[in-house]
This record gives C-alpha cells, sequence and structure tokens, in this order.
C-alpha cells in the first residue's frame, strides 16, 4: 500500500499548479544510474501473529548468560529510573522544533546534558550530541581540516589503534574531500617505543592528530606526551575517548601543555543499552576559540526581556537549514532521546558515581586477567596499563573457542585476528563493575575447558 496522505486528484492538482505533468518530471535532474531501483527483495507482508513470532526469534539469539565483548559497546548497569523517566511522552515523543524556542523544557535538559559533557570532557563547549561515536570523529576530523589555520594539508595521523569499524566510517565520509588517514599502530610495545615511532613524522604537516584514551585494544596512552608532540607539529589535537573512563582518567582538556582541542566519542556507556548496535549517540566538545566550526546543534541560556532564564539555539549559522550547503555538516541532527537517557544517568551517578563504575570495571578487568593468566594456552599481552578491557593470545583459533564458549551461553570477547592479524590469535575481553566473581570463573572454566 502507499504511505502517501494525498488522493491522485489532489497530486494531479499540486503538478497542475507547478506546470509538471508527473512526479518523476520533478527528478528528472537525477543521472538515472544513481536513482534508486525497484526494491526486489522485500518478502511479502505478514500478519501481526506472524511478526510476533518472528521478533521473538530474532530476540532469542540476542538472549546469552555471560558476555565479555567490548569493542567500543558495553555493558553497564542502567538504573531503572532512567529509562522510565524517558519513556515519558513529553521526551519519547518530543523533537526540537526549528522554532526551538517554544520547548524549553527540551531545551533546558540539552544545555544540562552540554554541561555535564563539558564538565566530563575538561573542554569549553559540547554540541547538543550526533548521530554516533564513528560519525562524531569523522565529524572531528572535518572540524579539524577547517580550523587549523597553520596546515597547508588534509592529513590526520591516528595515533595508536582505534576500532576498525571507526576507521571504515571515517574514511567513507572524508576520502572523497581529499582527507587522508595515517595510522601508527603501537599494539603491545612499551611507551618509550610509542613514542620513537613517531619520530619520523617530526616536522610534517598534518591538519589533526587522533588520540584514543584508552584505544582499541584498553591500553591506556601517554596522552600528555603525544599532545605536547603533536601541537608542537601544529596538529590540532583530536581526543577520541570513552567516556566512562574520563570519570577515572585525565580528561582531554587537561592533555600535555595546552590539551585538546576536540573531545569526541560514543556516549553508549552513560545510560544506553547494548540494543543490537544501536541507536546510541555520538558527543562532541572543543576549545571556545574554534566553536565556530562545529558540527550540530549548541543550546545557549540567556534572558528574555523580563529578565527571567531562557534557552535558545546558538551559533545557527553553521547549521543547514541556515546556510544549506555551507553548513559545517550535512549530518547536524542531535540524538536527542539518547542524549536524555545519558543526561538522566550522569544526574543520577553524579561525579561520584561515574568514578565509583570506572574504578570497578577497572578493578575487575585486573582480576579477570589474573585468572586468565593461569590457563594453560592463554597468554596476557595486555602488560602496559589498561582501563576495561584487554588482549590475550590463544594456542588455538580464536574464532574455535569463540563458537565452543558460545554453545555454553559465554560470550567471550572480540576477535582480533581478521583487522589485527599481527597480534598473532587474538582476543579481546571486556570486563564491568556488573561481572562477579562468579562470572569471571565461569568464563575462566570455558577457556580452559577449549
Amino acid at each position: 500500500m502507499s504511505f502517501t496522505p494525498h488522493t491522485q486528484t489532489e497530486i494531479k492538482a499540486m503538478l497542475d499548479t507547478i506546470g509538471v505533468s508527473s512526479v518523476d518530471q520533478l527528478f528528472e535532474e537525477i543521472p538515472a544510474n544513481v536513482r534508486a531501483k525497484e526494491m526486489t527483495g522485500i518478502p511479502q507482508g505478514i500478519n501481526e501473529a506472524a511478526m510476533s513470532r518472528l521478533m521473538q526469534a530474532l530476540a532469542k539469539q540476542d538472549e546469552v548468560k555471560l558476555n565479555f565483548i567490548g569493542a567500543g559497546c558495553y555493558q553497564h548497569h542502567i538504573p531503572a529510573a532512567v529509562w522510565d523517566v524517558v519513556s515519558r511522552g513529553e521526551f519519547m515523543t518530543a523533537y526540537t522544533p526549528y522554532q526551538a524556542e517554544a520547548s524549553q523544557g527540551t531545551l533546558q535538559l540539552i544545555y544540562e546534558y552540554q554541561t555535564m559533557m563539558t564538565s566530563l570532557m575538561s573542554m569549553d563547549v559540547s554540541n547538543a550530541s550526533l548521530y554516533e561515536g564513528a560519525s562524531s570523529l569523522a565529524e572531528a576530523v572535518l572540524m579539524a581540516v577547517r580550523a587549523n589555520k597553520d596546515s597547508q594539508s588534509k592529513r590526520v595521523l591516528i595515533a595508536g589503534e582505534i576500532s576498525p569499524v571507526y576507521v571504515d566510517t571515517v574514511n567513507t565520509i572524508v576520502k572523497n574531500q581529499g582527507v587522508t588517514l595515517e595510522s601508527v599502530r603501537f599494539g603491545m610495545t612499551s611507551d618509550e617505543a610509542c613514542l620513537k615511532k613517531f619520530s619520523v613524522y617530526d616536522g610534517q604537516d598534518f591538519a589533526a592528530v587522533i588520540i584514543a584514551q584508552p584505544n582499541f585494544l584498553g591500553r591506556i596512552q601517554t596522552v600528555d606526551a603525544l599532545t605536547d608532540w603533536a601541537h608542537q607539529q601544529k596538529a590540532l589535537v583530536i581526543g577520541l575517548v570513552n567516556p566512562m573512563a574520563m570519570a577515572l582518567l585525565k580528561p582531554p582538556g587537561q592533555w600535555g601543555a595546552k590539551g585538546a582541542d576536540i573531545a569526541c566519542g560514543e556516549g553508549q556507556p552513560l545510560g544506553i543499552p547494548m540494543a543490537s548496535g544501536g541507536p546510541y549517540f555520538g558527543f562532541m566538545c572543543c576549545k571556545q576559540e574554534i566553536v565556530r566550526q562545529m558540527p550540530g546543534r549548541i543550546i545557549g541560556r540567556t534572558v528574555d526581556q523580563d529578565g527571567k532564564t531562557g534557552f535558545c539555539l546558538t551559533l545557527q549559522a553553521r547549521e543547514q537549514h541556515i546556510r544549506r550547503a555551507k553548513a559545517t555538516s550535512n549530518i547536524c541532527t542531535n540524538q536527542g532521546l539518547l542524549a536524555t537517557a545519558a543526561t538522566i544517568y550522569m544526574s543520577l551517578m553524579g561525579p561520584e558515581g561515574l568514578k565509583r563504575v570506572a574504578a570497578q570495571s577497572h578493578a575487575n578487568t585486573r582480576l579477570l586477567a589474573q585468572k586468565l593468566a593461569k590457563i594453560s594456552g592463554v597468554k596476557v599481552l595486555s602488560t602496559q596499563p589498561y582501563f576495561h578491557e584487554i588482549v590475550v593470545q590463544l594456542s588455538k583459533p580464536v574464532s574455535t573457542v569463540l563458537d565452543k564458549l558460545a554453545e555454553q551461553g559465554i560470550q567471550a570477547g572480540y576477535d582480533l585476528t581478521t583487522r589485527f592479524p599481527e597480534l598473532d590469535n587474538a582476543l579481546l575481553i571486556c570486563a564491568t563493575e556488573i561481572h562477579t566473581e562468579e562470572d569471571m570463573d565461569q568464563l575462566v572454566q570455558g577457556l580452559a575447558s577449549c
């Protein structure tokens, strides 16, 4: 059935008014080879009962007793109050209209979100959120290229390992704009060896350097030295960070002598459930001097003509609905519902609560590493400081071990062999505050039995 709410008579009247004979004629300027073809792979519709059975069967595929996969999406405890509040109609169904000042409650909540994120990242400004972590990094790269007036290049250097998915996403978004990414992998080497790898880049022109904290392999990086090196090369610094880790570690705004210029990442750890890959939200903060290059919405606080506090969209000249093709981004919509959940989560937890979650996650990972090190055929490769993920090397094929553990209801970790073959049969394992010692023992017993 058609979802168009107009009758054929209404459509003809509109076409006659604008002087065209068909709807297809409106799209003639789009080349035929780039138009969407007929969707032939969509199955026939089914009734409600059959759909319910299908969805229940699909949902059961997500059921797992134990999960030790991290790799950018983390299982934390979410207080019940978070989604009870988010599910209220005024949050669940609300959307910031373009006459935004009519929605003072929504604007105030986003303003509170921005305030919390700038505090967590020790930065000057936050936007109202982005789609998710990978595209937020891509936006940060484009922002840095625009903002760095000292650089004549569009080269961006990646310091250490970041998610392969993020690399793929960033490349997809920036490659046709002439931006190139160059990666320096650190692996399991010492901090001194990592810094030496940068010596070949001394004096070269880079628009930005991406520094992950922690990096994709869970390692806590020497961000101060890396940040100072990047600034010496007149490059801007993009901090790609886990927001939960920032409750415990030095935030990007305090890295090195001057601090990072941009902080971004995935906000999922802040009260967003592991929902089969999303939806999630990306966050971005920056220094005041480059705020006009920041994509996405920013909510400001002001006073009305009676002196009462009010909230409004600010710096709108960067956005699509004002500047169209000259906007800072073509995907500047914020993830309002997820940012709302994060705001409520951070409000409930507070700085001390976030710090305790991060500290317990780290403590559990240390305990798990000690237990794993005692298993024959398992070697813990993470000898440098880490947050809540570690790399272990197995004596058997990782995929085979993961399949056997999955049969026991254990998702043991992320297989690194495909994207990081140099680590030789390695597995990335994550623990958070939710894991008990009994959970760890079950994983250890499962690995030992393989």
